[in-house]
């Protein structure tokens, strides 16, 4: 008897392409369930007011971080400080007290407004900074085990001016590297920096401040040591206080400067008192004009 090939219907044609794309949908589905933050989480993970944190994307609970997490701020010498110069940069280090096999982190630093205080700068390989208004250190996919970064670490410029005190807000992963997002435990902590006191500043401003007058150029010469940026304005005032000249010498820089101020040719003969303001504080020394 000879064959008889049907064709396939319409019917089993659409039947077998609804299949084939409910498969191929069920691929990408369970695909999307594997963790996709080996390399840092996106932004606003670090439970801060208004964030998600890391059970977001890693499943159980938040657990309190503060005898997890170690955060360290340090100055430019490398010494721990508990409050921070306006402008000043600090580096940042953050430890997982467990040291797990494999870990990742979020952190953010706010005002007390919740807004971002300062910013941030990423170490080549060890952290990366995401985020635009408020923004993110995290982990990198070369810096999520213990073996390779036993730390993480950042750079911190302070806002360049006071805003009160500063508050870190970290989100750490202790990960069970089962190449899934259950298991792991996410923890948080914050971690509050207050602003270095204007009279201290002014104390440690002062103690470094010198002034001389170049007669070949006319000018008033500067020396001093800024913890701060800020704006600088100069004064001149006779023995009695009267007012004498001023001038805007624009921003300061942190560390040495030496602004040069150029006085009226008509100025007379005498003693002056010459006076620095970096910010609102004054820096003042007499100054003898032929």
């Amino acid at each position: 008897m000879k064959k008889i090939i049907l064709p396939l219907s319409m019917l089993s044609l659409t039947a077998l392409l609804v299949a084939m794309q409910y498969n191929k949908n069920q691929t990408i589905e369970t695909f999307h369930l594997k963790p996709q933050n080996g390399g840092g989480a996106a932004a606003g993970k670090t439970g801060a007011p208004g964030e998600q944190n890391c059970t977001s994307c890693h499943a159980g609970s938040a657990q309190d971080g503060t005898n997890e997490n170690t955060l360290t701020i340090l100055d430019d010498g490398l010494n721990p400080v508990t409050t921070y110069i306006p402008g000043a940069q600090y580096t940042v280090n953050l430890a997982m007290n467990s040291n797990p096999s494999k870990k990742g982190f979020q952190a953010t630093a706010l005002t007390s407004t919740n807004v971002m205080a300062g910013s941030f700068t990423g170490q080549a390989g060890n952290t990366s900074i995401n985020g635009s208004a408020r923004k993110y250190a995290n982990h990198t996919s070369a810096s999520n085990t213990s073996a390779t970064a036993p730390l993480w670490t950042w750079t911190w410029t302070a806002p360049a001016t006071n805003v009160g005190d500063v508050t870190f807000y970290v989100a750490s992963n202790k990960a069970n590297n089962n190449g899934n997002d259950n298991g792991d435990v996410i923890y948080l902590s914050q971690h509050t920096l207050s602003a270095q006191s204007s009279s201290s500043l002014e104390e440690q401003n002062s103690s470094k401040f010198s002034i001389r007058f170049n007669s070949e150029l006319n000018q008033v010469i500067a020396n001093f040591s800024s913890l701060t940026v800020s704006h600088i304005s100069f004064a001149l005032t006779d023995l009695s206080g009267k007012s004498i000249f001023n001038s805007s010498l624009g921003l300061s820089q942190i560390g040495s400067n030496q602004p040069s101020i150029k006085l009226p040719s008509e100025l007379k003969s005498g003693i002056y008192v010459a006076t620095i303001f970096v910010g609102n504080t004054p820096m003042s020394s007499k100054v003898f004009i032929p």
